[in-house]
């Protein structure tokens, strides 16, 4: 058997016909960019977010640089965020000419321990970046009174989390500004690149829709220096299709996540998520932790099971951010968690069968370790 990490056909299969028709509609038109699509995109997210503003932009990673701009950080400024996440939450940082400043994560939800944050701020902090990572949202009211009583920003990344609940309220609108990415194998995926920014503060929302097209409020006319942020409105088509779907498959991810923890009870050397009492988790990722991991990864590939590693080298420790100063052993709890996750196969359309086939693969793998072991130390023993 088969079992892809992520199946994009089977969730396009059923919406094809909408997909082509929409994406048919956008090339009749040739209206390619910020138009009717985008517009009406824009408007639905925000809905569904119950957030004022929605500014769709490219891609994740322009929307995390653009609410760094649009908050005035820049050169000299240190933003606090975490290492255990994809490069481009620290790397949007870099990119605005701040300084990421890593803290270390809970090791239970994998998201920032705020028990470590303000010890970290200086007078030169001006942001907390806390990620909603794999689906789970970061503790954002321990966050939030911090920020407010040192008068920080905060921008939440959620190119994890669409659909994330944080205490009944849904990420994306806890902080002054959040971050979406609509990559392709996001819970809502474009079919290609895109983003969001929201927000709930006008001012903000302003300087971000400026931001993205140049600075430019009308042709010619540029008030601030910005940067080629633009969504297209193909993407935006094709999202628009996709989002009345969300919440469905959202709840058929966390089905499957209640599976598979019953599941692996029978796999004792594997520990499977913890999800915290706040959250209400979308599992856009589905991680374990487990011993051998790499020998594990390379047993399921074998088997056909799309196991995937997130993220096994943190931020702190690429070779991009060697100037910021950071060894081995800095941030532990992140160190351990890169060298123990793994990610099993996770998506609405996922069978009962297909994870019952990712268990027995564990089961397989654990049991035959525990043979060699046996037959490695019987053979220790003399006659």
């Amino acid at each position: 058997m088969r079992v892809p990490l992520v199946d994009l056909r089977a969730q396009y299969e059923p919406i094809k016909g909408e997909v082509l028709a929409r994406i048919s509609g956008v090339l009749d038109g040739m209206n390619l960019f910020l138009g009717a699509n985008v517009q009406g995109f824009e408007a639905e997210f925000a809905a569904s977010t119950g957030v004022e503003h929605a500014i769709a932009v490219s891609d994740g990673t322009t929307a995390l640089q653009l609410a760094l701009m649009a908050c005035g950080i820049g050169a000299g400024d240190e933003v606090i965020t975490v290492a255990h996440t994809f490069v481009a939450t620290a790397e949007a940082i870099a990119l605005v000419g701040a300084r990421p400043v890593f803290v270390d994560i809970d090791p239970g939800t994998y998201t920032i321990d705020v028990s470590q944050i303000e010890r970290h701020i200086t007078a030169r902090t001006r942001a907390i970046l806390p990620v909603h990572l794999y689906g789970q949202p970061a503790d954002m009211d321990p966050i939030l009174e911090l920020a407010r009583r040192r008068g920080l920003w905060v921008i939440e990344d959620a190119c994890q989390a669409h659909g994330a609940r944080y205490k009944g309220r849904p990420v994306g609108r806890l902080g002054h500004l959040a971050a979406y990415s609509f990559y392709y194998s996001k819970n809502l995926g474009a079919y290609g690149e895109c983003g969001m920014v929201t927000t709930d503060d006008p001012q903000l929302a302003h300087q971000v829709r400026l931001l993205r097209d140049h600075g430019s409020p009308s042709r010619y006319r540029h008030e601030l220096i910005g940067m080629n942020g633009r969504p297209d409105e193909i993407q935006a088509a094709v999202l628009r299709v996709k989002l009345p779907h969300l919440e469905r498959w959202n709840a058929q991810r966390r089905a499957h996540a209640q599976r598979y923890g019953a599941l692996l009870r029978a796999v004792s050397p594997v520990t499977p998520p913890y999800e915290a009492e706040y959250a209400e988790h979308v599992y856009h990722l589905y991680v374990v932790r487990a011993p051998q991991r790499d020998v594990l990864a390379g047993y399921l590939h074998q088997r056909g099971v799309g196991a995937g590693i997130h993220y096994p080298v943190p931020c702190h420790l690429q070779p991009a951010f060697s100037a910021l100063g950071y060894r081995p052993g800095d941030l532990p709890a992140t160190e351990q968690a890169a060298r123990e996750v793994l990610s099993l196969p996770m998506y609405a359309e996922l069978t009962a069968e297909q994870q019952d086939y990712v268990v027995g693969c564990l089961q397989a793998f654990y049991q035959s370790q525990a043979a060699a072991l046996s037959a490695q130390s019987m053979q220790g023993v003399q006659p």
